[in-house]
């Protein structure tokens, strides 16, 4: 079956689109000046009037024609055009291994403690012959 002749169920498009949008059902219902069983009633139904949907999809921040024509891609697209306050997360994976650079910090220390500790014994040694040249 092709997704043109599959009709949309509104209700579970804005239910995703508040779940992208990290929003509870409770948050959208205060949007809405109503509760959070109103919200499930809406979540689940397949239609929704024009104007029910066109104050949905503002509280949401998207357009009515966004959340009729849901799909993962677009409405991810659609969101963070119309909300520059949407922060993309994404998973920087580092390409070293942290602990290695913690050993690695530790070995320089060491190496900074040997060179201190081999210039104070080049300072005695040469304290000492001055000290036995006289």
């Amino acid at each position: 079956m092709s997704t043109l002749s599959r009709p949309k169920h509104i209700g579970r498009n804005i239910s995703r689109i508040r779940e992208l949008r990290d929003m509870k059902q409770e948050a959208l219902a205060q949007a809405l000046g109503t509760n959070q069983q109103s919200i499930s009633i809406i979540e689940n139904s397949e239609t929704i009037d024009d104007t029910k949907l066109a104050e949905v999809a503002k509280a949401l921040g998207v357009t009515a024609e966004a959340i009729k024509n849901y799909s993962d891609e677009t409405i991810l697209n659609v969101i963070s055009s119309h909300d520059n306050s949407t922060i993309t997360a994404i998973n920087i994976q580092p390409s070293f291994n942290p602990l290695d650079k913690v050993v690695e910090l530790y070995q320089e220390k060491e190496k900074l403690y040997e060179r201190l500790i081999q210039a104070e014994k080049d300072k005695v040694e040469y304290l000492e012959k001055i000290v036995k040249g006289k």
